[in-house]
């Protein structure tokens, strides 16, 4: 028996009991964004891995779901399980036809391995950027992985911060795939909403075939949870920046919890609360159908009805 790796220090843990959003999904709404952890006894984590989590298991995720009423999942690759899938192709196998995976892949994976990703549920790949959870990511490396994977109509996944934007949009305007952003491409949200560095990132979503993500205002702010005087909602500085995106870009937005929340440090954000964040951002009936059904839907389960 392999022994457990104890949690990285200061590690927060998932919210044991989320709140009941105030906010009803739509009926078919889709988590388009979250993760499992292990359980490590059964899915150790990579040797490489820069943290060690808690073990945060599909069980444990679809409880989650089932309390703030989300139909359908897409689960993205932790960085603590390396390219190792296993323990995600397992949630999305799991889930039936309700989950959809989003692998991480070395440039010499197999063909017969990425049929087998497809015939799990895979869709895309994730192409991470931020220094602090991974090494290095060459780019001729990723360009080799996107030419590998566009003949199976999958999509690539970016984790960025918008400052590197500028030295990265060339290499990812010349990927032969769709592009999924992660959280708005992380934004400064203490610089104007009008300012240079997010109407750059707007610019580029315009110039080119991508998605964008309206997730994470608890990774994103700087006021943080607590409400504010005179603001209706905790994580308001963040606010302006969602509402702008899928105003400009509606039929190209993503929402999802990123539960179990990897890699905070100053607090744990109640999922209810992530929930209820929706209507800020999507003010309108038709806005929130878009961005929690349709749009995923369309990207994950083309041809498919709820």
């Amino acid at each position: 028996m392999s022994v457990r790796s104890p949690k990285t220090p200061g590690w927060l843990d998932w919210h044991q009991e989320p709140s009941v959003p105030a906010f009803r999904l739509p009926a078919g709404a889709v988590d388009a964004h979250c993760h499992v952890f292990g359980p490590q006894d059964e899915f150790p984590f990579a040797a490489e891995r820069k943290y060690t989590p808690c073990d945060a298991g599909k069980s444990r995720l679809a409880a989650l779901h089932g309390r703030l009423g989300v139909s359908r999942a897409v689960i993205v690759q932790a960085t603590c399980h390396g390219a190792d899938n296993t323990a995600m192709t397992d949630a999305v196998r799991s889930a039936g036809d309700r989950a959809r995976g989003i692998a991480t892949v070395r440039p010499d994976i197999s063909d017969a391995e990425l049929r087998e990703l497809d015939a799990a549920g895979v869709r895309g790949v994730r192409f991470n950027f931020l220094r602090r959870l991974v090494n290095t990511s060459p780019k001729e490396d990723l360009t080799r992985i996107a030419d590998r994977i566009a003949p199976l109509g999958w999509h690539i996944v970016l984790y960025f911060e918008s400052a590197d934007l500028p030295e990265l949009e060339d290499f990812f305007g010349s990927l032969p795939t769709p592009l999924v952003v992660d959280h708005m491409g992380r934004p400064d949200v203490t610089l104007p909403v009008g300012g240079p560095q997010f109407t750059r990132f707007l610019r580029f979503v315009g110039a080119n075939d991508v998605w964008v993500k309206v997730t994470c205002p608890e990774r994103l702010s700087v006021t943080g949870p607590a409400a504010l005087d005179g603001e209706e909602h905790p994580y308001a500085d963040v606010v302006p920046f969602g509402r702008r995106v899928v105003r400009e870009f509606g039929d190209r937005v993503l929402w999802g919890t990123d539960w179990p929340h990897p890699n905070l440090t100053d607090h744990m954000p109640d999922d209810g609360l992530l929930v209820d964040y929706v209507p800020q951002v999507a003010v309108t009936s038709e806005e929130q159908r878009r961005l929690l059904v349709d749009n995923p839907m369309s990207l994950y389960w083309p041809g498919e009805g709820i």
